[in-house]
């Protein structure tokens, strides 16, 4: 079984996310504690746990939405931490987040949804924005008419998808999403996992997907990272941490009849 920490086989590329000794309280009570984990380049990274386990409270801690009270975050082998407000603002356009139901706006449409990072982050004029803002609506397969609704006129399905669109509004390197298949139907979940699997190989993304759907874990994951007891006590492939589980709770969720189900 693979370590917690360790890189893929054979790569020597520093990880473009480590973590090292994270600890996070809230209150009396430990969140986390000396948490490691490294995610490398080009890979989806699901990272999966127990409700309550703290794995949406780990993104938002990796991308400075949390504080932290101990341990290094480094991204792109920058040390999170130590960055000036430029430096941060530099960071966050590197990266985008799909939170849990597309976290829309909703007196924006999904247009002005779109261009939100566009405008923190770029000085571009309307014409051109409006322009990239319809591009990433293709992108997700949204279509053109979706852009003049407001969030609350679409499905489940579409303001996820619209959501991505905003997290890739800025061209990312890293995509954190959320449970980003929670709550749909097995039709739109499955055609979301195939659309997160296309735009990582078209785009050439890095993907840090948190979810506890066995389905997507098979479908779109290189690896699985396994959060319990504080931290991450396990990383590898699903097949690995099916066919090898090193702990109780890994067992349950690799190995019981959903699971086989889902690898046959």
């Amino acid at each position: 079984m693979e370590s917690p920490n360790a890189p893929s086989a054979g790569n020597n590329v520093p990880p473009v996310l480590s973590v090292r000794g994270l600890v996070k309280r809230f209150g009396n009570q430990v969140i986390f504690h000396d948490l490691d984990l490294d995610v490398q380049r080009g890979e989806v990274l699901g990272i999966v746990g127990a409700s309550g386990q703290g794995k949406s409270v780990l993104l938002r801690c990796i991308t400075g939405l949390e504080t932290t009270d101990g341990g290094v975050i480094e991204v792109f082998e920058r040390d999170t931490s130590g960055l000036t407000s430029a430096e941060r603002l530099d960071m966050d356009a590197r990266w985008g987040v799909l939170f849990q139901d597309g976290a829309l706006f909703g007196a924006m449409t999904v247009l002005q949804n779109i261009q939100v990072p566009m405008r923190e982050h770029l000085d571009l004029p309307e014409r051109l924005r409006d322009e990239l803002a319809m591009l990433k609506l293709a992108l997700v397969g949204l279509p053109p008419e979706a852009a003049c609704k407001y969030p609350s006129e679409l499905s489940g399905g579409m303001r996820k998808r619209a959501g991505l669109a905003r997290a890739l509004a800025l061209d990312p390197e890293i995509v954190f999403l959320d449970e980003p298949t929670s709550g749909l139907d097995p039709i739109g979940a499955a055609d979301f996992d195939q659309l997160i699997r296309k735009l990582q190989r078209a785009l050439g993304l890095t993907v840090y997907m948190v979810t506890h759907d066995l389905d997507s874990i098979f479908a779109v994951c290189d690896r699985v990272a396994v959060l319990a007891d504080k931290k991450i006590v396990s990383t590898g492939t699903p097949s690995l941490l099916q066919a090898a589980p090193s702990h109780p709770w890994i067992r349950e969720y690799f190995c019981g009849p959903r699971a086989r189900a889902v690898a046959s």
